[in-house]
C-alpha cells in the first residue's frame, strides 16, 4: 500500500505515457496529484479525469529551461503544497548520431535527463527528510544496463547516470524513511517513438518485447514501495539485463551492434 497521509506525488512529464500511466496508478491508490509537463492542454485533461478520484494541480514547466526547477519548487512551497512522493519522469530521445544535432540541442536534453532530475531531488529531499517520511522514482531504461548503441547517443548515458544517482541516494536516505527507485523498462507502449521518429523501426519488434505504460507503472510503485533500489519491469527485459550482464563485454557489445538499427536512428 501507499502511504497517502503525507503529502502529493509531483510528476514530471505527466502529459502521456509512462508518466500518465504512473499518475492513473497514484489516483486509485488515492494520492493527490502535482501534474507538470510542457503541454498544459493534455495536463488539465488528465488533471479533469483524475481529479474526480483526488485532487489534482497542474502547473506546467519545460525542464529543458535551467531556472524551472527551482521554479517548480518554490510554486509548490508556496501554494502550500508538501511533495512526499517526486516523480523524475520526464524524458525524451534525440534521434541520430551525435554530431547530427547542435549542441543546443544536445544542451537541453542533459538539462532535462540529468540535471533537473539531480537538481528536483536536491530541492525536495530536506522536507522529506524533516517529515522522516519520502519517496523519489527515477524513470531510467534497460538501455542504462546494457550496452551503448550508434543513434540517440546521450541516451543511454543519461539513464545510466539516473541510475548510479538513485541507487547513491537510496544508500545515503534509507535511514531518513525516503525509498529511492531507479524504474527500468524496456520497450513500452507510447509516444516515445513517435516523437523520437523509430516508430517504424521499433514497429518490427516481436510483441512479446512489449510492456503498457500501465504495468510499467504499476511494477515501479510496487518497487518503490518495497524499498527496491531498482526494478527492471517485465520478464523478457529482466532476462535481457541479465544476458548482457554476463557475457563478455565485446560480446555484448556486438550484440548491441548488430541489432540497434532495429530500434535506433544512427544517421
Amino acid at each position: 500500500m501507499t502511504d497517502n497521509t503525507l503529502g502529493y506525488a509531483l510528476v514530471t512529464g505527466a502529459s502521456a505515457g509512462i508518466g500518465a500511466a504512473i499518475a492513473r496508478e497514484y489516483a486509485h491508490r488515492g494520492k493527490p496529484l502535482i501534474l507538470t509537463a510542457r503541454r498544459e492542454d493534455r495536463l488539465h485533461a488528465l488533471a479533469r479525469s483524475l481529479g474526480e478520484i483526488v485532487p489534482c494541480t497542474v502547473i506546467a514547466a519545460d525542464l529543458a529551461d535551467p531556472t524551472a526547477p527551482k521554479t517548480l519548487f518554490e510554486i509548490c512551497r508556496e501554494r502550500g503544497l508538501h511533495v512526499d512522493t517526486l516523480v523524475n519522469n520526464a524524458g525524451y530521445g534525440v534521434p541520430g548520431a551525435y554530431l547530427s544535432s547542435p549542441w543546443d540541442t544536445h544542451a537541453a536534453f542533459v538539462q532535462v535527463m540529468i540535471t533537473a532530475i539531480s537538481e528536483l531531488s536536491w530541492r525536495f529531499l530536506p522536507a522529506m527528510r524533516a517529515a522522516g517520511h519520502g519517496r523519489i522514482l527515477n524513470v531510467a531504461s534497460l538501455a542504462g544496463l546494457v550496452p551503448g548503441s550508434a543513434g540517440h547517443t546521450l541516451y543511454a548515458a543519461a539513464k545510466s547516470y539516473v541510475i548510479k544517482f538513485s541507487e547513491s541516494l537510496a544508500l545515503e536516505q534509507r535511514e531518513h524513511g525516503i525509498h529511492v527507485t531507479a524504474l527500468c523498462p524496456g520497450f513500452t507502449y507510447s509516444e516515445f517513438h513517435d516523437i523520437t521518429g523509430t516508430r517504424a523501426q521499433v514497429s518490427r519488434m516481436p510483441r512479446w518485447m512489449w510492456l503498457s505504460a500501465d504495468q510499467v507503472a504499476f511494477e515501479g510503485i510496487e518497487a518503490l514501495e518495497r524499498g527496491e533500489v531498482m526494478i527492471v519491469t517485465g520478464r523478457v527485459n529482466r532476462l535481457l539485463r541479465q544476458v548482457a550482464k554476463h557475457l563478455p563485454d565485446r560480446m555484448a557489445r556486438n550484440l548491441v551492434a548488430s541489432r540497434s538499427q532495429d530500434f535506433r536512428d544512427a544517421q
